[in-house]
């Protein structure tokens, strides 16, 4: 299959990362593709027992021979790419090759500045940002004064846009947030200071991608955050400012819908959730760290600790839909090894009513409250296993249930955070 969007059924922070690795593990990768967001994602991947964390790089960075390409969709920070480009070439590691695109956003300093400030200014109605500019740069981008990849080439084209679009920015940052102005100059000298080397990694990425896809060449799309943090389909305003949903990939790539063969959705064995907003199967309990403890369910981006829950197929139904879903790939399933019954909520009850579908405003979605079916745990270490036979009877029941309730098959299992601690269930 030429085309295979791989992307977070949850609130992000499921696994992504692993699912592609495994993937290009399996069958050569000829390209791995980020189409939205910017260095606020975070993905781990283990190698030979090294640990490596991507943020704004593809995961196929660290695949040798697949080239890395950033799309249209991405906002990219210039300094947080080389920084962490840099990052992997001292640890000595053999790297794919990048490419960025042209129509990319860019993400200045100032970006992360009216961030920062906003959230403060927010107080107890924050939304829980990384602070890292995403939402002012995709603003910047809607409101048509963003500067592009392509605006660094051209002097007087990026002095112009950094002026417009720092007219309002200043009087806001002046004004409202009794803060210093940015200076346009400034700004424009530290973008310019990446442009040399910047300049060989950019190209036409949709055309790049089209072709390949006409030279049966393979391409896995890379999601960044997850279903429930879309700015159109997730839990409103506590949300990104793009579409990391199955459709955003398309549009974030340049790449047409018919193209698309295999929509993989990456789902925990329970939820974890960062910042704030609605959850529905939030732990407060020592269910609740045992999962953070166990799961070592701190961000790879922000360092902030995860909420836990259960799994919720409420949720997983969702995203099986608005996705289009083929398969789900289902990670940490070696952490629930711990539990003597683990529960699943399979749907909600809302003001006495039982909903087994996502609740259609904030408000339902705010008072809905779990309800659950248990399942027996299996007590024992399943970190070595490499085949779902080898499975404990009872881990197989919960991932079988899991799939059923679900309504979309399970492809793979992880099982720990190693490359080889994969057990594929349906062998394509």
């Amino acid at each position: 299959m030429p085309a295979i969007v791989v992307l977070g059924a949850q609130w992000g922070d499921e696994g992504k990362g692993k699912a592609t690795d495994q993937l290009a593990t399996n069958q050569p990768i000829d390209y791995v593709v980020r189409t939205s967001g910017g260095h606020n994602a975070g993905h781990t991947i283990v190698v030979n027992g090294e640990k490596y964390a991507t943020h704004l790089l593809p995961s196929g960075i660290l695949t040798p021979g697949a080239t890395s390409v950033i799309a249209n969709g991405v906002v990219v920070s210039p300094e947080a790419l080389f920084r962490e480009l840099d990052g992997l070439l001292e640890r000595g590691v053999e790297l794919g090759g990048l490419v960025v695109s042209a129509n990319a956003h860019v993400i200045a300093s100032y970006h992360a500045t009216i961030d920062k400030v906003t959230e403060r200014f927010l107080g107890k109605n924050q939304i829980g940002t990384t602070g890292r500019g995403i939402g002012p740069a995709y603003g910047d981008k809607v409101n048509r004064v963003g500067v592009r990849i392509a605006d660094l080439f051209d002097e007087k084209i990026l002095h112009a846009k950094v002026e417009s679009a720092l007219d309002v920015r200043n009087h806001l940052l002046t004004k409202v947030y009794n803060r210093r102005a940015v200076q346009v100059d400034a700004v424009v000298e530290e973008l310019l200071s990446y442009v040399e080397r910047l300049r060989p990694m950019v190209a036409d990425t949709s055309l790049l991608l089209n072709r390949a896809l006409d030279e049966g060449k393979t391409v896995l799309f890379e999601g960044a955050q997850a279903t429930m943090l879309d700015v159109d389909h997730g839990t409103y305003p506590f949300v990104t400012s793009s579409n990391p949903v199955a459709g955003g990939v398309c549009v974030g790539s340049g790449v047409g819908p018919t193209r698309i063969d295999r929509v993989i959705g990456v789902i925990k064995a329970y939820t974890t959730r960062v910042g704030a907003g609605p959850f529905p199967t939030e732990l407060f309990d020592d269910d609740g760290i045992r999962l953070q403890q166990l799961g070592g369910e701190i961000g790879v981006s922000t360092g902030r600790t995860r909420r836990c829950g259960w799994y919720d197929t409420v949720v997983a139904r969702y995203a099986g839909r608005v996705n289009g879903l083929t398969d789900l790939f289902l990670t940490k399933l070696d952490i629930l090894g711990a539990w003597d019954r683990i529960p699943v909520c399979v749907a909600y009850e809302i003001d006495g009513q039982k909903v087994d579908e996502m609740p259609m405003t904030q408000t339902e979605f705010h008072h809905a409250k779990p309800v659950y079916e248990f399942f027996e745990g299996w007590r024992t270490d399943i970190s070595g296993c490499r085949t779902f036979a080898e499975l404990p009877p009872n881990a197989q029941t919960y991932v079988k249930a899991l799939e059923e309730l679900s309504k979309t098959r399970i492809w793979g299992v992880g099982v720990g955070p190693g490359r080889e601690q994969t057990v594929v269930v349906h062998d394509d």
